[in-house]
């Protein structure tokens, strides 16, 4: 499965208790990945300046950046090239992102012009049943009013959470799915959710590894744990290792 899920990397958003990178480097190494998704907690995308010693560090202890996000998109069109001029600095290729539902469809047209200026993809996070881009039937309905610079970044608990199947949404958004934030969740009886190791809950994890495999997946993959945000990593190593034990 490694040539088309090359590895596993973490969103850095675990780490989001942790705000000196240098920490942040040595638990994603702990964990026992080199690739991050690396969020706006750990640098300033509003600064290119700023970003580029935050880059140059990742880039020396040989941590991947392999996205930036997850960054909101509202037809500001001054801040919004900051975030890919930061993007640029780094040397990734895509940026998971959020649209605000009151600035379209004028936010989409400013994100694809700047992606196409600036090569890269845009993915969009779904966020669970109360967000607007959280159902298969919103995003079906972006993507067919916008070209292949915007696309999707699955959270696959998220998409739980929506009442969504991610192995669906994965085949449905083939040719759109740009990304990925691997994370489980279970659900207590008022459907309030709690992360889990992922494997461990409702999402299956094998199946997924093997529809990404089928459907000719290239992006990027990221565990993403929310809970235990003062020790993150001891289930972060669980999931790596969930991860390749089905590789």
């Amino acid at each position: 499965m490694t040539d088309v899920v090359r590895d596993v990397g973490v969103q850095s958003w675990c780490f989001r208790r942790f705000k000196d990178n240098a920490t942040v480097i040595s638990k994603i190494r702990e964990c026992g990945v080199s690739k991050v998704e690396l969020a706006g907690v750990h640098a300033d995308f509003k600064d290119e300046k700023k970003v580029a010693p935050v880059a140059e560090l990742y880039r020396k202890e040989g941590i991947e950046i392999v996205s930036i996000g997850v960054q909101g998109m509202a037809n500001k069109e001054t801040d919004e090239t900051k975030f890919f001029e930061c993007l640029k600095v780094i040397g990734a290729r895509f940026m998971s992102v959020d649209f605000d539902i009151n600035a379209v469809p004028e936010a989409f047209k400013v994100a694809e012009r700047l992606a196409e200026k600036y090569d890269v993809r845009l993915a969009i996070h779904n966020h669970g049943g109360r967000h607007w881009l959280g159902s298969a039937q919103a995003l079906t309905h972006v993507f067919s009013r916008t070209g292949p610079r915007i696309g999707l970044c699955l959270d696959t608990a998220w998409a739980l959470d929506a009442g969504e199947d991610p192995l669906k949404m994965i085949e449905k958004f083939r040719d759109r799915l740009y990304g990925l934030h691997l994370k489980d969740f279970v659900f207590d009886t008022a459907r309030k959710p709690r992360d889990v190791v992922v494997g461990e809950g409702n999402l299956k994890l094998r199946d997924i590894l093997v529809k990404l495999k089928e459907t000719g997946f290239a992006g990027y993959v990221v565990l993403e744990y929310e809970a235990d945000p003062d020790n993150p990593v001891p289930a972060l190593k669980k999931c790596v290792q969930a991860f390749r034990n089905v590789q």
